[in-house]
Formats: C-alpha cells, sequence, structure tokens
C-alpha cells in the first residue's frame, strides 16, 4: 500500500509541475507584439513605470536585469496605438505625467500587472 500512496503522490507533484510549465509559458507568449497590444486596448488596472535613461543605447544594448527585448520603431508605434485605444489608460498615464508618445515598450507579469517603459 505504502508504494501505491509514493506513487500517487509522485504523480500529483509532476501535475503540479507541468501546470506551473504552461502558465510560465504562457506568460512568456503574452509579451509578444500582438498579445501585449490586445491586452492594452482593455487594460484597466494599475502599473508600473520603468523610466530608459538612455534610450537609444537601450535599444542596442539592453540593460543586463532588463527581460524586455526593445521593440522596433513599428512595435513602439502599435503598443503607442493600442494604449490610444484606450482613453482610461491614456487618462491614468497622464495623471502620472506621462505621454503616450513616450512609451516605447510594455510588458506584462504572469499577475496581470503591467509594466510601461518610457523613453
Amino acid at each position: 500500500m505504502n508504494r501505491v500512496t509514493n506513487f500517487a503522490l509522485a504523480a500529483i507533484v509532476s501535475s503540479f509541475a507541468f501546470a506551473g510549465a504552461s502558465y510560465a509559458e504562457d506568460s512568456i507568449t503574452m509579451n509578444d507584439g500582438p498579445q501585449i497590444e490586445r491586452t492594452l486596448t482593455t487594460f484597466n488596472q494599475d502599473f508600473d513605470v520603468k523610466y530608459l535613461n538612455d534610450y537609444q543605447n537601450q535599444k542596442v544594448q539592453p540593460d543586463a536585469q532588463d527581460t524586455t527585448i526593445p521593440r522596433t520603431v513599428e512595435g513602439v508605434e502599435h503598443i503607442q496605438a493600442s494604449i490610444k485605444e484606450n482613453k482610461p489608460l491614456v487618462e491614468k498615464l497622464a495623471a502620472k505625467g506621462i505621454k503616450v508618445d513616450d512609451v516605447v515598450n510594455a510588458q506584462q507579469a504572469a499577475d496581470g500587472s503591467v509594466t510601461f517603459f518610457i523613453r
């Protein structure tokens, strides 16, 4: 009986590991261009802001601790257009003194929060 219990527990633990892996995979793909753009058109939560002091250099040599890949010019334009479609988000950004045209990237975390990268 002890063997059966050990096997059952091992099966349960491994199923949790697989569930976690798929959750992590979803969090990676949710930051792809079209996915984050869809998210931003309806996003209505609190957000974080990260200022990029040297944006031109950041495009070529991202900070080591920065996990986001810089967007292309077209990618930045798409993100800004998605934000502009979301009037409540535009207002929240403006309340923090942020112009949509200064947003160069956005990254969504697994918990649903978003970090905006500002030049």
